[in-house]
């Protein structure tokens, strides 16, 4: 058993989150983590209205009675999301853990605290983290340059944002941004977080809601196989390596600006990725973690032999430094 703080203060039994990913946190997902151990999230803004989000946490309910959680990711938006239905939504559900994603979650904290809500909020950043801390967060988990999705702009990897943020934050917190098994999992808890975060692994499951096609792309892709798009935007964004995200880093690199590549990163054309296993149909988010999956098993199993590969690597490396047995007199 891995208990740390985050297991004690969320009440889970392994210290593994699925986070929340767009048309890929759905409840047979969310659910199967959670029935092994974990933390599943369910990604509020992949429903369409917050009454399918309510509908969505019944269904994972009636797959699992153990904690599940809801991402809500709050980004600045021309027509942005009713955010305020979302929460009120999630409350309403008797949810009591949420992950929140993007800009601050300060204006959703009063309402979240009324309600007995436990707030993860994830960062990419130690003074973000910081400031998440202030407003009474429960716990962070921060992101490091690693990750799929946006990794912000400072470029900071793991090996040190991790040691970093438990140098800083006296609240309990998760590392996420390329772990895939119990090598990662031992390795952040020995850098000091109390858990990790898996995105991309968990998209690469059965029970993940995606084409298979796009599974079996993360399974033969390399290391190598990412693209970092928005950067001279400065809105840096970790997507699959393919011919539409080849364009968009090409046209932005000789000057472009963001009308330029619109139409190429639409939403829209990424969750036909996801729905079609059109894998060229547009930008859809990876880890570079995607060099480490190999298969493609239950999400369960995940949990499970990532939390036993790492009690063996961590005993195993505890051994070595274990007292030797005195010599006995006369041997």
């Amino acid at each position: 058993m891995l208990t740390t703080r985050f297991t004690e203060a969320l009440g889970i039994e392994h210290p593994i989150v699925q986070g929340g990913m767009m048309w890929v946190g759905r409840a047979e997902l969310a659910a199967a983590v959670s029935e092994a151990g974990g933390l599943g999230i369910i990604t509020a803004l992949t429903q369409p209205t917050p009454a399918d989000l309510v509908a969505e946490i019944e269904r994972a309910r009636k797959l699992t009675d153990k904690p599940i959680g809801v991402n809500l990711t709050i980004l600045p938006s021309i027509n942005p999301p009713p955010y305020d239905e979302y929460r009120r939504a999630i409350v309403d559900a008797g949810i009591t853990i949420v992950e929140t994603a993007g800009s601050s979650p300060e204006p959703h904290m009063e309402m979240f605290h009324e309600h007995g809500v436990k707030v993860i909020h994830k960062c990419t950043s130690v003074r973000h983290a910081l400031k998440a801390e202030k407003v009474g967060v429960t716990a962070v988990s921060i992101d490091g340059f690693e990750c799929a999705g946006h990794p912000g702009e400072d470029d900071i990897p793991g090996l040190v944002l991790i040691p970093a943020a438990a140098d800083a934050l006296t609240i309990p917190f998760i590392a996420s941004g390329g772990f895939a098994d119990g090598r990662g999992l031992a390795a952040a808890l020995a850098l000091g977080a109390d858990g990790v975060n898996m995105g991309t692994r968990f998209m690469c499951t059965t029970e993940s809601p995606i084409d298979r096609v796009v599974k079996e792309r993360i399974v033969e892709a390399s290391e190598l196989d990412t693209n970092l798009i928005f950067r001279p935007l400065r809105n840096t964004a970790r997507v699959a390596k393919n011919a539409v995200s080849d364009e968009v880093v090409s046209i932005l690199a000789a000057g472009g600006q963001f009308p330029d590549v619109r139409e190429l990163v639409a939403g829209a054309r990424g969750r036909k990725v996801f729905e079609r296993g059109d894998t060229e149909a547009g930008i859809w988010s990876v880890g570079l973690v995607q060099g480490l999956i190999r298969d493609i098993p239950n999400a369960g199993e995940v949990v499970h032999r990532t939390v036993d590969e790492a009690e063996r690597i961590l005993r195993s490396r505890l051994a070595l430094f274990a007292e030797p047995e005195p010599v006995a007199a006369g041997a």
